[in-house]
């Protein structure tokens, strides 16, 4: 797919234009944080799977009609896309944040935290945002605040994009970023760039980090059956035995990474379900396995694939077995833009200081945000959300607990990633 390539700087704003334009984000995040953080708290409580995001959706697309913007519903099932067109002529640029909760039942302080339980693949679950998004819908419906307040001077049209399921669709349903921009939401207008932030639970308050280049890894998932003969646990040489089997497999899978890829190649290989056996006593006829693989390298994407179909055939030929294997490619690989990362770096160190910018190794952890950034430029930077003398847990734990005090500090860099790049490209007028 042909991408659209972010043009030199152009029209860099004077120290004393950046400096006043900084103060009218700083004063418009102080009058309305009090608010934005209610909202997180209602987020926070009340919690929502993929594509099954009604309520957030609805407080979402109320107050952004409240705020003048024109709004769409109801984009990839529940996703919410706003536009504020700006008072001067400029291009147009997209502002991204995600919307769904977990299958995790909540374990922290929060006088707010989640009860909220529900039903996922036909087990009774407890549903939280251990992983932020509350956090990152709620600085973008502030961005969204901040930003309508200064509609006059801005060159330019935001799009704003609320996108459900970047967990995941359930199984059997379309959803998240790929089907979003399927549907057009990079279209009509057509940005020329896009950002997105995401909370770190490594990452203590007030730091932001970026990556230039390749950032989160592209998401795989696979699903092995290995099957055998069932018979009595006393009479093994009666039966096949599958959970040998699948032992033997999920050990020689490890060494795809060990042994068949080069070593300086970022690959993970991970089995995170294991099922099979109904009674202690019976050899069962199937054991089932679940898990993801994490590259950075197409090719090292397809040799991973190659070799777990080889290794399957080699164990279970050798155990008197089958195997059936179901390889997803998922998500690509998210790779922020180099010219759009360099131009917008300086903003972040402005906004907080350059002592409080961090430069990110890659993470094997996936985002969807890749299928924006595969079609336009994209800059994807990291929040702090750690206050000092409190803990968190990693992301997708019930321990997870991100601080109301980032949601100000996302405010206030991202409204500024959005106006400088706005001023920087104004000459490219689009809309």
């Amino acid at each position: 797919m042909q991408r659209v390539i972010v043009m030199a700087i152009v029209g860099f704003m004077t120290p004393i234009a950046a400096a006043a334009q900084n103060a009218t984000v700083d004063r418009e995040v102080e009058r309305h944080v009090a608010e934005i953080i209610e909202l997180r708290h209602q987020i926070h409580q009340n919690p929502e799977l993929g594509n099954r995001e009604f309520e957030t959706a609805r407080l979402v697309a109320e107050h952004l009609e409240k705020l003048g913007f024109e709004v769409q519903t109801g984009v990839a099932h529940t996703g919410v896309v706003a536009m504020l067109r700006g008072g001067r002529p400029g291009p147009v640029v997209a502002v991204r944040a995600d919307m769904d909760a977990l299958p995790v039942t909540e374990d922290t302080p929060f006088a707010f935290k989640s009860v909220v339980r529900t039903m996922y693949l036909d087990q009774e679950v407890g549903v939280s945002h251990a992983c932020g998004h509350d956090i990152h819908t709620s600085v973008q419906l502030g961005v969204a605040t901040v930003l309508a307040a200064m509609r006059d001077e801005i060159p330019g049209t935001v799009k704003f994009i609320f996108q459900p399921a970047e967990e995941g669709p359930p199984p059997g349903e379309e959803g998240g970023a790929d089907l979003m921009v399927a549907e057009g939401v990079l279209e009509n207008p057509r940005p020329i760039a896009i950002f997105g932030l995401h909370t770190l639970a490594e990452m203590e308050l007030g730091i932001l980090g970026y990556t230039e280049g390749p950032a989160l890894a592209a998401v795989d998932h696979f699903r092995i059956k290995v099957k055998g003969q069932q018979s009595h646990g006393a009479h093994p040489h009666l039966g096949v035995d599958p959970i040998v089997m699948a032992a033997q497999a999920i050990t020689a899978l490890q060494t795809i990474r060990s042994r068949n890829l080069n070593p300086l190649e970022p690959s993970v290989i991970t089995v995170g379900i294991v099922r099979g056996g109904t009674r202690f006593n019976i050899i069962p006829d199937e054991v089932y396995l679940e898990g993801t693989v994490r590259t950075y390298n197409p090719d090292v994407r397809d040799a991973v694939e190659r070799r777990m179909g080889e290794i399957l055939a080699g164990v279970t030929a050798a155990g008197g077995g089958t195997y059936e294997l179901d390889y997803e490619r998922g998500t690509p690989a998210t790779i922020n833009d180099i010219a759009l990362t360099r131009q917008m770096v300086p903003t972040l160190e402005r906004v907080v200081g350059s002592e409080k910018v961090e430069v990110l190794d890659p993470t094997m952890g996936g985002e969807d945000f890749a299928y924006y950034a595969n079609e336009i430029p994209g800059f994807f930077f990291r929040l702090g959300m750690v206050a000092p003398g409190t803990t968190s847990g990693g992301h997708h734990t019930p321990n997870f607990q991100a601080d109301d005090a980032s949601i100000p500090i996302g405010m206030r860099a991202m409204a500024n990633l959005v106006l400088d790049f706005l001023e920087m490209h104004a000459e490219h007028a689009i809309n």
